[in-house]
């Protein structure tokens, strides 16, 4: 009973996954029949949360077929290495595949045991990313060049076959049991208007990797595009930045200014003064003693730093923190901030990267302020306009959740004019590996502070956790994410005391 209780499907997480893009993961060592409900059942409601239940069970069966597959194929490793026969070698092959089947069925329980004993899993990843969901099976053996061979050749010949009742008529070679399980695979993609081009089996050096790509409907992307649009067309609450902030701008940016120019340009503003002295005399910048001096200030924070800080403080007196919900958003930002600007100190030790990855962090979720800015006679036009355009409800309730918060907040940015390099931080936060490779290192930097918050606040899991971006700072356990967090946790609080 206590296994099954580990099984109990979280909702809310399925719905944070899909509205943010992050994937969700299950691992199993044998696949037993509760993971098999539960995998089910979870694919149930991603589809819902995607309006696409109606491919339920077509995908329930593909994810099926794939995960018993990758089961046997398992099953198969240990049963080769208990017979001291090499996969690789054909002479070998031959001969442990004559049995393989019936001798695994009559001592099932044995090899599922020795599967489990050398860690072998069949892991199961979700995601729907950029309005497409990609379905994925994997394992962690190698597929062989033999195995992948006639894989190939049953795809390639399941092209011929228009129903289930052709495929059958066919005598297939089913001396593995896989054949003919692909093949109805395949019809079922044609079922959802997809073919076995939306499929493919591939090795990657440690897993054997089964994809399946399903593009949603067209129209629902450029939906939520035309929705973002509207709202920073439209929102009268959101102008320019103010005058006196675009005048120190200008100033920065003319290589005739003298830092003391700026500095008294800055000092007429007092807000803007004691902000600038207050994030200078924070952990960030490190003083050795408090900094009173509004000169002093400007040398210390640079001119990067400088122009940095006025896009955080512009976008946050702009957008307000004057309800619950907003203040919260902010609190959220400046824990990723704070994240960000540590993990750039402590594995990239980039003084540029160091000063843009604090102010992308604060930034980062500004499209769902914005948002919230929204003034109800717009959302009443989004409601007509929805309507009109013949658009389904959950179009505006995604836009609403939090779905393309990031590409609103893109869209203000460029309004406003902001770097190419926060622009990006704010439009791929959630999925640092689309952004342009020249400030992919600012884009994963805040996607790892903002995904580490939400796995503070256990919003997700670590097999959540994108294991590339990790990679790229070091990272490869659950242990050392953890004792990570124990630090950079006890610094915010610290900061914030």
């Amino acid at each position: 009973m206590a296994a099954v209780q580990e099984l109990i499907v979280d909702e809310a997480k399925i719905k944070k996954a899909v509205q943010s893009g992050i994937p969700l993961t299950i691992t199993t060592f044998t696949l037993p029949h509760e993971v098999e409900v539960y995998i089910e059942k979870v694919l149930t409601l991603f589809l819902r949360q995607v309006n696409q239940e109606n491919l339920r069970d077509y995908i329930v069966y593909c994810v099926q077929e794939l995960a018993v597959n990758a089961k046997k194929a398992n099953t198969k490793r240990v049963y080769f290495i208990e017979r001291g026969l090499d996969m690789n070698n054909s002479k070998d092959y031959k001969e442990g595949i004559a049995n393989f089947k019936q001798d695994t069925l009559n001592n099932l329980g044995y090899y599922l045991k020795l599967q489990k004993e050398r860690g072998l899993y069949i892991k199961f990843i979700l995601q729907n990313k950029k309005n497409t969901v990609y379905l994925e099976v994997r394992n962690n053996v190698e597929i062989t060049k033999t195995e992948l061979i006639r894989i190939h050749d049953k795809l390639a010949r399941s092209r011929q076959y228009n129903s289930l009742e052709d495929a059958l008529s066919q005598v297939l070679d089913d001396s593995e049991g896989a054949g003919l399980g692909l093949v109805i695979m395949v019809l079922m993609l044609k079922k959802m208007g997809l073919d076995e081009d939306n499929f493919d089996i591939l090795g990657n050096g440690k897993e054997t990797v089964a994809r399946i790509v399903i593009p949603l409907e067209q129209t629902r992307v450029e939906s939520l595009e035309t929705l973002a649009s509207k709202i920073v067309e439209n929102v009268n609450s959101l102008p320019q930045f103010p005058d006196n902030i675009i005048a120190v701008q200008r100033l920065i940016n003319d290589p005739r200014s003298e830092m003391t120019d700026i500095a008294r340009k800055i000092s007429m503003d007092p807000a803007l003064t004691a902000d600038l002295l207050k994030i200078v005399n924070s952990a960030q910048y490190m003083a050795a003693k408090k900094v009173d001096s509004i000169s002093e200030a400007v040398k210390m924070v640079g001119m990067r730093g400088l122009k940095n800080l006025l896009y955080s403080y512009g976008t946050q007196k702009l957008l307000g923190d004057d309800t619950l919900d907003k203040k919260q958003l902010w609190e959220h930002s400046y824990k990723t901030a704070f994240y960000a600007y540590n993990l750039v100190k402590n594995f990239q030790k980039d003084r540029n990267l160091l000063e843009d990855a604090y102010v992308a962090g604060i930034l980062h979720d500004m499209g769902k302020i914005i948002f919230s800015n929204v003034h109800p006679d717009l959302l009443a036009q989004i409601k007509n306009f929805c309507a009109a355009k013949n658009l389904p409800p959950s179009t505006f309730e995604d836009m609403a959740a939090g779905m393309n918060h990031a590409e609103i907040g893109a869209l203000v940015s460029e309004k406003w004019n902001f770097p190419e390099c926060l622009i990006c931080a704010i439009r791929f936060h959630h999925d640092p590996l689309a952004c342009p490779p020249e400030h992919l290192a600012l884009v994963e930097t805040v996607y790892l502070a903002n995904i580490f918050c939400e796995y503070e606040k256990g919003g997700v899991s670590f097999d959540q956790i994108d294991d590339e971006v990790l990679g790229h700072f070091g990272v490869s356990s659950k242990k050392q994410i953890d004792i990570l967090l124990d630090r950079l946790s006890v610094g915010f609080k610290r900061e914030g005391s």
